[in-house]
């Protein structure tokens, strides 16, 4: 039996290439992940979503909320280029909904920090990437 949705078509598949940057966006952030926890950071969240934007990972070093972005490009200068200000406006929302969501964490020192990822080298953790207002 084919899965259909409610005007009963059948289902779109995502393209290929798609999938391929899904996974490897997934194998880039359990990489990142891992990195951190070797560096003494606890991962509290992975992928926290929200209305107004998407943190890759919510880790906790230090009594330091930090929220990361992951990016996996060919090159980890090409990684560190690709994080735009209207991104990091919807990180900076996105936190906000995380400390709407966990009041206690309010309290805490907050900071923005990237891991950058590319094939063949070690990911380059840059603590405070970027500020918000």
């Amino acid at each position: 039996m084919v899965a259909r949705n409610a005007d009963d078509t059948p289902p779109r598949l995502p393209r290929p290439e798609r999938v391929a940057a899904f996974r490897t966006g997934l194998s880039a952030e359990s990489r990142a992940a891992a990195y951190l926890i070797a560096k003494g950071y606890r991962i509290v969240a992975r992928r926290f979503r929200s209305p107004v934007g998407e943190v890759d990972i919510v880790a906790r070093r230090k009594g330091v909320l930090v929220f990361v972005e992951v990016k996996a490009r060919s090159t980890l200068d090409g990684a560190a280029e690709s994080i735009l200000p209207r991104q990091q406006q919807r990180i900076a929302a996105a936190a906000s909904a995380w400390l709407a969501e966990h009041p206690d964490d309010v309290q805490s020192l907050i900071r923005f920090d990237a891991v950058l990822v590319a094939p063949g080298r070690i990911p380059r953790h840059i603590p405070a990437a970027f500020e918000t207002d």
